[in-house]
């Protein structure tokens, strides 16, 4: 079996394609300048979630005041780390060891959040703010 396709050239007439070139250099720079303001929208919409430029931000208006704080963040967050992990383990060790009953009841659910609840929380909301200032020193080593 064999097909055989004949495609025929459509051809805009000469005439038609001068007249419209003017309106699609318009059409043109008009997309062009569109392109330039989404990019300058991007940058800034990205600069804004740029949570190392404000720490570092930050930073340089205290720099005489906490010019060191950085390295001191670097030195200090493994040690925190290791503090929130040494918890999350123990946590998940009592979980293993209890079972159901840790967390089965009105009473014992709330003796498990007083337990490790606001630990875990105050932990991890010390981390996040310690994290980004050394990593701001990690970066200005390199």
């Amino acid at each position: 079996m064999h097909f055989q396709f004949h495609v025929a050239q459509t051809a805009a007439p000469e005439g038609a394609l001068t007249e419209s070139a003017p309106e699609l250099a318009n059409l043109l720079r008009e997309i062009l300048e569109t392109q330039r303001e989404q990019l300058q929208l991007m940058r800034a919409q990205m600069a804004s979630h740029d949570a190392g430029g404000r720490w570092r931000a930050f930073l340089e208006r205290w720099k005489d005041d906490f010019g060191t704080l950085p390295g001191a963040c670097k030195q200090v967050l493994p040690d925190l780390e290791r503090a929130y992990m040494n918890l999350i383990a123990e946590l998940a060790a009592h979980l293993n060891e209890q079972g159901e009953d840790c967390t089965g009841n009105e009473f014992a659910l709330g003796e498990f959040l007083d337990r490790y609840g606001m630990r875990l929380n105050q932990l991890g909301s010390i981390l996040s703010l310690v994290g980004p200032l050394a990593e701001i020193a990690a970066a200005d080593k390199k």
